[in-house]
């Protein structure tokens, strides 16, 4: 059985896309944990509504969610690049 060994072109490339997916999970952390523990660390009392939900949960949960998913898309479709990872037979 043969190894199968990354060129420098495919191992760069897969390297980049891994710290770009590292960056975004990162910056999700950042953005849900500064709206969940920065606006929900207030009395019940004081909480702000959007669309009946408390505003730290709707900021980090539910716009969360749409703007991460929304960079994923992007960043897929701008950043990555299809790379074949099948094993080229040489005569």
């Amino acid at each position: 059985m043969k190894k199968f060994e990354l060129t420098d072109r495919q191992s760069r490339i897969s390297q980049r896309e891994a710290w770009i997916g590292v960056g975004l999970v990162f910056f999700h952390f950042l953005w849900w944990y500064g709206f969940a523990y920065g606006l929900g660390n207030k009395p019940v009392e004081d909480y702000q509504y959007v669309l009946g939900f408390p505003a730290w949960f709707f900021y980090s949960c539910i716009l969360g969610f749409i703007i991460i998913f929304l960079l994923v898309v992007i960043f897929v479709k701008v950043f990555f690049r299809d790379l074949s990872f099948e094993e080229e037979e040489q005569d």
